[in-house]
């Protein structure tokens, strides 16, 4: 990150004012003493216009550019700056004057201490007051650049903040939902003290290991998230048995993509929770696949009511969506007279980078 001007040790910052006015002075002797030999002479002289430049310079720089210019109020700083100037031709003419009267007994007789007359002297004051105008205005435009920099940089560090709180705000919200959905389920089978009931521990037992220790990892590997889903899935077919036909297949040619943990499975819950019976029997379809540099999940389910979209799972499953991958995926919902579908796709660039 650049350091800001206004950082500086305040005795730096005064050092590089007596330098820049050293150069000035240095300017002066030269300006009006080449050709010259009387140097005493011009030496003196240009020591009498160092004042009026440094307080006409230092009047702009701290009292109209501030008050006036950076205000925005472009005409009354313009009104005001000829004032200025035409207030310090009149002291700088009587600098002249006082210089010339004061150094006449030191000037050598017929000699010529300086070579440029009273008008190119006015214009080589105004000349160091540009100067250090526009200085001032370059240091200005940099604090200013930099001031937005750092200003822009915790702005984006607060928007990163906010949104790791929202992240974690929506998993708290999808953790306690699975496991409630889970718990009832082997909750279920212990009051009918079904022999499946210790597999299913163990396999809630596998889900919970995963939640625990990978689920604050912003991401996690593709084969991670599938083994997870395949044991909710487990899970499910215990507790429906007959009623449910499940096909889940997935091939990737590829393998190190990483994805946020838990971003599939809401769309495979929802397709359980809300899907409905036909003929007696709930059909799921999921299916994952590369196509076109896309990672395609699709869940199909049966439905007749249209009531799979309801519930806080893919609301919350965009807004994650949303904020780990912008403009990186696509979803998309089609609900048909006996079907609900979901269909995902993330971009296998974008999982490549994690």
């Amino acid at each position: 990150m650049k350091k800001s001007i206004q950082s500086m040790h305040p005795i730096l910052i005064g050092a590089l004012h007596i330098i820049f006015w050293l150069l000035v002075y240095f300017f002066y002797t030269y300006f009006l003493g080449y050709g010259s030999v009387d140097t005493t002479y011009v030496n003196r002289f240009s020591f009498f216009l160092m004042p009026i430049t440094i307080i006409i310079s230092y009047f702009f720089i701290y009292y109209l550019i501030p008050k006036y210019l950076l205000r925005k109020k472009r005409f009354l700083f313009v009104l005001y700056s000829i004032y200025t100037m035409i207030i310090a031709a009149f002291l700088i003419v009587s600098s002249i004057l006082y210089g010339l009267v004061l150094l006449f007994e030191i000037r050598p007789e017929n000699s010529t201490p300086l070579t440029k007359t009273l008008p190119f002297i006015v214009l080589g004051v105004y000349f160091v007051v540009i100067i250090s105008v526009a200085i001032s205005l370059v240091l200005h435009n940099y604090r200013f650049a930099v001031d937005n920099e750092d200003l822009e940089n915790k702005f984006l560090q607060t928007q990163l903040q906010l949104k790791d709180q929202e992240l974690k705000f929506l998993k708290m919200q999808i953790h306690p939902h699975f496991l409630f959905n889970s718990l009832n389920t082997i909750y279920g089978f212990a009051l009918k003290k079904s022999e499946e009931a210790p597999e299913m521990i163990l396999k809630l037992s596998n889900l919970l290991d995963y939640i625990l220790y990978q689920i604050d990892k912003p991401y996690v590997l593709l084969e991670d998230e599938l083994l997870h889903l395949e044991d909710y899935i487990s899970l499910e077919k215990m507790r429906f048995r007959d009623t449910l036909k499940v096909d889940f297949e997935h091939t990737f040619q590829q393998s190190g993509y990483k994805i946020a943990p838990m971003l599939l499975i809401p769309f495979v819950e929802n397709a359980f929770k809300h899907g409905a019976m036909i003929d007696g029997l709930l059909k799921v379809k999921i299916k994952g696949y590369q196509s076109d540099e896309q990672l395609i999940f699709e869940v199909v389910n049966s439905s007749k009511n249209n009531d799979t979209a309801k519930g806080i799972g893919l609301d919350n499953i965009r807004r994650r969506l949303e904020m780990l991958y912008n403009e990186a995926y696509a979803l998309e919902i089609e609900e048909g007279a006996s079907h609900f579908r979901t269909n995902l796709s993330i971009s296998l660039k974008a999982l490549k980078e994690q």
